[in-house]
């Protein structure tokens, strides 16, 4: 059972997303927050497998409560996915940084909904390659340079291959047919230099292949 916490100051929202979730014979709502700061409580107390977190809330926005849960070891199998109006929300650049899954725009259709909560249980991140591709940009936009090297010397050639080619916004197939190896093999090598990273998804692989200088402005293409 995969159990879920909701995070929107707006109860129409919330009991929405709910209905959805909890029609669902696999996923169970294990709660609601009104604000960051409920939202982060009731992580603690609830210990739930994802979190579905509105960016903008009151007293401690949704940036602030990812921040504050993904910082946490002891909350280290939460997933958090943002959910926001605008799907190039100024905010998605700091909320991959901060930890998030991923992100969702609100008015999402509901099979897209329920296949991201599963996804990201299963350590997917909520990327589209062009999403990928726009991260990557504000990255360029924002970064002075590399901040080193983040243990990069712990990954086989390989590796440091693969994780080059998700950091430039390929999926796994893609990686496949680049690299001329089967789906199951690319997702191995995935799985395999995230755990050597200390990396929580997907996304934060993306974010240490920027970071660390793998991946560089202008490997878009």
């Amino acid at each position: 059972m995969i159990r879920v916490l909701l995070a929107d100051d707006q109860s129409l929202v919330r009991a929405g997303f709910r209905a959805l979730l909890d029609a669902q014979p696999d996923i169970d709502v294990a709660g609601e927050a009104a604000d960051g700061d409920e939202a982060v409580a009731l992580v603690r107390e609830l210990r739930p497998d994802v979190v579905l977190m509105d960016i903008r809330m009151p007293r401690l926005d949704g940036l602030a409560a990812t921040r504050a849960i993904t910082g946490d070891p002891e909350l280290g199998a939460v997933r958090v996915v943002m959910l926001t109006t605008f799907e190039l929300d100024e905010y998605v650049f700091e909320a991959i940084r901060a930890g998030a899954s991923g992100f969702l725009v609100k008015d999402t259709e509901p099979e897209e909904l329920l296949r991201a909560v599963r996804a990201v249980v299963d350590g997917d991140a909520l990327l589209s390659p062009g999403v990928t591709r726009r991260l990557i940009e504000e990255f360029a936009a924002r970064s002075k340079g590399p901040a080193g090297p983040h243990g990069l010397d712990e990954l086989t050639e390989r590796e440091r291959e693969v994780m080059a080619l998700v950091g430039i916004g390929l999926s796994n197939d893609e990686i496949a047919r680049r690299l001329v190896v089967s789906p199951l093999t690319a997702k191995t090598h995935v799985s395999r230099t995230m755990v050597k990273l200390g990396a929580r998804d997907r996304a934060q692989l993306v974010v240490l292949a920027y970071e660390s200088g793998l991946v560089r402005p202008g490997w878009l293409g």
